[in-house]
């Protein structure tokens, strides 16, 4: 008679069962596995480790893109016609997602590390399936020096341990080798630093005052910005006003006030209109930039009395602070009566309103000849990126341009020839002191109180500052990584010298290796299948005798 009881007892592994339970639904002891996994769970590994570095990737993208999220608002507002913070829901949804990936990629290393079977439950597959992108960082790869090591060690079949030391080494030297093909402006000698850009203010300062008003302008300009930007629109009796959209309902009250023309173009409206709506309400309703729980009640009270501002109040205020002041021009409508003449009206404006013809940046290019001839003290400015021979032809000597449409080859050139370049809309530090790196004069901003606070870049280093924190990144992580394979090797030599005595001799151990544990679940499990076996076998022969 067999006495298998004793070998059914078994320490409880609660983090095990929670592992496996978590992952693949395999709460009991039976359900779980030492075998090598399926090519099909592999595949679904694969899947989640791509699906994590596409999410990763997408998410440093995102981030990087703050700089851009109010121009995002404003795509939105355009398409759907309501004001709303669309950055917000994108974020949330991508950081749930990156977490619970994330979560199963901790697990599925988990599964690794201990030497149990990949199996997915099908409930986390459905959400892990998707585009994938790799990206790798050297500390991540060094890191996974030890389950590569560790899974060689105990892999039996000499082609498997070459195929995956091959990837992996060839994954680690590309890392070693990348920083050859990286060039970035803030690797320089210090001494090579220019004078910091100049900041002009994209609508003010649209962050701390409703855009477009002249209290905007004047946060701006307590910031000590060098300009004013706007943008231009002509009203029905010829009034250049500053307005962005197209319509007046994000930033005025005229749903309240013009309910029926609510959704008609802002140049369909005369100027006596205009002047009476209100243009700061919306912005301590909406708190499009969470600004306003941090302002006094006073302040408050002066941004709700705001009301929508004409280009000459902003050249007049520029003029008075000494201030550049720059403007995009938007043409009115086919049925506007101002359809062909808005060119000149504007030219009149900025002539009545007493600014110095070279404070203002001119960027219209229609009719750029006549305005050279009324008005030669204006700084004639492209708003497109056009060859030098064109340039020096108009007789343009600054160029705006969208921070993303000049490189740091058209920075130099325009500096050598003379052209200064502004780039808009630059919001964020690290963008600010990148192009500060690269020579740009000059950057528009919509946060002129944020770049104000950058007092040197964020980072420059020198390239000898560089290569050495380069080599001795590699060296420290080709140490790292030689360690590890050689005390796994190390570690593992001595198993394949086990068999079932010394197994069930090391049951009074008081803590066993891993790998002690795993054989003698293996033998237990073996022997309790050939138990069942014979006992099945046993009914079968009584069942069998009772029919005869």
């Amino acid at each position: 008679m067999v006495k298998h009881q004793p070998l059914q007892v078994y320490e409880k592994q609660l983090c095990l069962s929670c592992l496996t339970g978590i992952y693949g639904c395999r709460w009991k002891r039976y359900q779980r596995s030492h075998d090598d996994t399926t090519k099909w769970e592999c595949l679904w590994s694969f899947i989640l480790s791509c699906t994590f570095s596409l999410l990763l990737v997408w998410f440093y993208f995102w981030w990087e893109a703050h700089n851009d999220y109010s121009e995002f608002n404003w795509f939105l507002y355009n398409h759907s016609g309501e004001w709303s913070d669309g950055t917000v829901p994108i974020l949330a949804a991508t950081a749930v997602g990156f977490t619970y990936i994330a979560f199963l990629m901790i697990l599925a290393l988990c599964h690794v590390a201990v030497g149990q079977q990949l199996n997915l439950h099908w409930l986390h597959k459905v959400p892990a399936t998707g585009p994938f992108l790799h990206i790798g960082a050297l500390a991540a790869v060094t890191a996974l020096a030890w389950l590569v090591a560790g899974q060689m060690a105990r892999a039996e079949k000499t082609r498997f341990q070459v195929m995956v030391l091959l990837i992996y080494l060839s994954v680690l030297l590309t890392l070693y080798f990348i920083p050859l093909s990286i060039t970035s402006p803030c690797i320089m000698e210090r001494g090579s630093l220019k004078a910091a850009p100049a900041i002009i203010g994209h609508q003010g300062a649209p962050m701390l005052a409703p855009e477009n008003t002249l209290l905007s302008f004047n946060r701006a300009l307590q910031r000590n910005v060098s300009g004013l930007e706007a943008d231009v629109t002509i009203s029905l009796d010829g009034v250049p006003f500053l307005m962005r959209d197209r319509t007046l309902r994000r930033t005025t009250n005229v749903r309240r006030v013009f309910p029926d023309r609510q959704y008609d173009d802002a140049s369909l409206f005369n100027w006596t209109d205009l002047s009476s709506l209100n243009a700061g309400q919306w912005f301590l309703k909406d708190d499009p930039f969470w600004t306003v729980q941090y302002m006094s009640t006073s302040e408050r009270w002066s941004v709700g009395n705001q009301t929508v501002c004409s280009l000459e109040q902003m050249l007049k205020l520029a003029a008075k602070s000494k201030s550049s002041a720059v403007f995009t021009l938007h043409r009115p409508p086919a049925n506007h009566p101002h359809r062909h003449d808005w060119v000149n009206l504007t030219l009149d404006t900025v002539l009545r309103s007493g600014i110095p013809q070279r404070q203002v940046m001119w960027t219209v290019d229609s009719n750029r000849e006549m305005v050279r001839n009324v008005a030669p003290g204006l700084q004639q400015t492209s708003v497109q990126k056009l060859p030098l021979d064109t340039l020096h032809h108009k007789g343009i000597s600054r160029v705006l341009l969208r921070y993303n449409q000049a490189s740091a080859q058209d920075v130099r050139l325009y500096n050598e020839n003379n052209i200064s370049l502004t780039l808009c809309s630059v919001n964020e530090p690290w963008l600010y002191s990148l192009l500060w790196c690269s020579g740009v004069p000059s950057v528009s901003s919509e946060a002129p109180q944020v770049l104000r606070k950058v007092h040197y870049p964020l980072w420059l280093m020198t390239p000898d500052e560089y290569c050495l924190i380069w080599i001795s990144t590699d060296l420290i992580s080709f140490a790292v990584v030689l360690g590890i394979f050689i005390f796994q090797k190390w570690r593992m030599s001595g198993m394949r010298s086990y068999n079932p005595e010394q197994i069930m001799l090391s049951a009074a151990v008081r803590r066993s290796s891993r790998d002690v544990n795993i054989m003698k679940e293996k033998l237990i499990f073996s022997v309790d299948v050939f138990i069942s076996c014979l006992d099945s076998h046993s009914d079968g022969t009584h069942s069998l005798q009772r029919i005869h």
